[in-house]
C-alpha cells in the first residue's frame, strides 16, 4: 500500500535530471503526513537525517519502500514520501525479504525499533541476515518500550526498574550489533542520533551495500529511558567515549588520541594508551576481514553505554547476494527440450496426485 495522499512518481517539486534520476530536495521525501512522537524523541532527528540524505542517493521516490512492524519506530514509513507498509509485530524482514525477492529492482529499507527487531522479530531477523537478502535495516534501539508506554526490552539493561519488572530486569541485554556479526550479516555498523552526519554516512553507505544490512542506531527516548546514552553520545562526552571506526587505520580515541585498542592473547579487544604500548601494537581496522571474528570482539569492547563504545561500520564484506542467487538457480531449470522452465523444476522430484 502507499503510505502517504500523495504520489511519489508525479511529483510536480522536481529539479533537473541526474544519471536519469530526477534531482529532488528534502522537502519531496517528506510525506503530508504529521510526524506525531513525543516532543524530544531521538527519532525526530533519524527521519530528518533519512530525508535529507536521500537526495544524494541518486535513487527514485517510487522505486524506495519502507517497511516497518510495530512501534513508535514503525510509523516511519508515513513521513517518508515513498511507497511503504506498516506491516505486523517482528515481521518486517520476513515481508521486506519477500518483496526483495520479488521485485529486486527496488531499494527496500526496514525500519523497527529493539523491542519490535529483536524480541518478536528476532527469528525473522537472523534468517534475513544470513541470508544476505538486499534489505537495509535500521534498528531503533532505546533499551525500552515506548509505544506501550515503558516496559523493559531485549537491550534493556540487567536490573533495569520498569512497569513489566517492578524489581529490576533479571534478563540479560542483547548487543544487536554482536547478534548481526553472530548471524555473519555482510554488512554491520552502529550510529547514533544525536550526530546527523555520522547517521547520514552510515545509511548511505548500508545502501551501497550489495547484501543484507544492519545499522543500530542508538535513540534516545526522553518520556520512558531519558538520557540512556548521554553518557557516551552527548557532546561533551563524545571525544572521551566513543570510538570512531575508520577502516584500514588504527583504533585510537580520546580527546588527543590518546587511546586505542589492542587485541588480547585471547583474541579479545581491549583499551589501552598508545603511549604505553606505541601505535604500531594498534588493532587496524578491517572491515573487509571474511571472518567476523575481530568485527565480533570490538562488538564486545562496551558492555553497556557507560563505557567507551565503538561507532562506525564493523563490517563490510562482499558475498552473494540472496535474491541474485535465486534467480541464477532458476534460470538453471530446463524442460525436456532444454528451455528454461521452472515448472519442470518444481515438479523433478517425485510427486503425488491427492
Amino acid at each position: 500500500m502507499t503510505n502517504t495522499t500523495q504520489n511519489p512518481a508525479t511529483s510536480n517539486n522536481l529539479l533537473a535530471e541526474k544519471d536519469g534520476v530526477p534531482a529532488t530536495t528534502k522537502a519531496d521525501w517528506s510525506s503530508d503526513q504529521e510526524v506525531r512522537w513525543c516532543p524530544g524523541c531521538g527519532d525526530y532527528s533519524i527521519l530528518t537525517a533519512v530525508q535529507m540524505m536521500m537526495p544524494d542517493l541518486g535513487v527514485r521516490r517510487e522505486n524506495t519502500v519502507f517497511i516497518s512492524g510495530i512501534g513508535c519506530a514503525a510509523r516511519f514509513p508515513y513521513y517518508m514520501n515513498t511507497y511503504g507498509m506498516h506491516s505486523i509485530h517482528g515481521r518486517s524482514p520476513a515481508i521486506a525479504s519477500g518483496l526483495a525477492i520479488a521485485r529486486p529492482d527496488l531499494d527496500v529499507w526496514v525500519v523497527g525499533g529493539d523491542g519490535d527487531m529483536l524480541s518478536i522479530g528476532g527469528n525473522h531477523l537472523i534468517h534475513a541476515l544470513r541470508r544476505n537478502v538486499n534489505i537495509k535495516i535500521l534498528l531503533f534501539n532505546n533499551q525500552i518500550y515506548g509505544l506501550t508506554k515503558g516496559q523493559y526490552s531485549p537491550t534493556s539493561e540487567p536490573g533495569k526498574v520498569t512497569k513489566s519488572s517492578p524489581f529490576g530486569s533479571l534478563d540479560h541485554p542483547f548487543n544487536p550489533v554482536s547478534l548481526a556479526l553472530g548471524a555473519e550479516a555482510s554488512f554491520v555498523a552502529r550510529t547514533h542520533d544525536m550526530d546527523r552526519k555520522h547517521m547520514q554516512a552510515t545509511f548511505a553507505r548500508a545502501h551501497a551495500h550489495d547484501g543484507a544490512a544492519l545499522v543500530e542506531v542508538f535513540q534516545n527516548c526522553n518520556v520512558f529511558n531519558d538520557g540512556a546514552f548521554d553518557k557516551i553520545t552527548k557532546k561533551a562526552n563524545r571525544d572521551a567515549m566513543l570510538i570512531d571506526l575508520r577502516h584500514g587505520e588504527p583504533i585510537r580515541f580520546g580527546a588527543d588520541r590518546e587511546h586505542g585498542v589492542v587485541l588480547d592473547a585471547a583474541g579479545g579487544a581491549v583499551i589501552v594508551n598508545v603511549a604505553e604500548v606505541g601505535e604500531a601494537a594498534l588493532l587496524v581496522h578491517d572491515e573487509t576481514h571474511p571472518d567476523p571474528a575481530v568485527a565480533f570482539a570490538l562488538s564486545r569492547l562496551a558492555s553497556n553505554p557507560e563505557m567507551p563504545t565503538p561507532m562506525g561500520v564493523f563490517r563490510a564484506f562482499d558475498r552473494e547476494e540472496y535474491t541474485a542467487a535465486s534467480e541464477a538457480q532458476m534460470a538453471t531449470a530446463k524442460d525436456t527440450d532444454g528451455e528454461p522452465d521452472l515448472r519442470s523444476l518444481l515438479h523433478s522430484l517425485p510427486t503425488w496426485d491427492v
